[in-house]
């Protein structure tokens, strides 16, 4: 009885063995037919890409030579800008200041000036030629009382 336990025993083993081995080459079938058909889709990715890297560096390099070109201008425009601020910009400041002085000059010549109002300086322990005269015509340096 014991043997016949034992046989059937390694006979449910060998089965169940048996169906997980069938299960495994059924699971490493559907791998080895995943892994190529990734590889197939994968290779004109890669190409794709590499086309698209090149693409690109080819891009940079173009950008590079306009930022050169566009570094080399704008030194030459600063380089340009202090010749033409130190050739011109002396003699137009001069020219504007002259400029600026003859309008002052033609403003005044036109604006008449207004008289100086009659002030008496007095300072103490002296007196002025303009007092003595009043006071000789009669007249008080202080000025009349009304």
């Amino acid at each position: 009885m014991a043997g016949i336990l034992v046989a059937v025993f390694w006979a449910i083993l060998v089965s169940f063995l048996a169906l997980v081995l069938v299960r495994l080459a059924q699971t490493l079938k559907q791998t080895t037919r995943l892994v190529a058909e990734v590889t197939e889709q994968a290779v004109p990715l890669l190409s794709d890409a590499s086309a698209t890297v090149r693409s690109a560096q080819t891009q940079l390099d173009r950008v590079d030579a306009i930022a050169s070109d566009v570094q080399e201008v704008t030194s030459n425009a600063s380089a340009l800008s202090s010749t033409v601020a130190s050739t011109f910009g002396g003699p137009l400041v001069k020219v504007a200041a002259f400029g600026y002085g003859v309008r002052q000059a033609i403003g005044r010549k036109k604006t008449p000036e207004p008289p100086a109002p009659d002030r008496r300086t007095v300072i103490v322990g002296r007196t002025l030629p303009s007092a003595r005269r009043a006071k000789r015509n009669g007249r008080s340096s202080r000025g009349s009382k009304d």
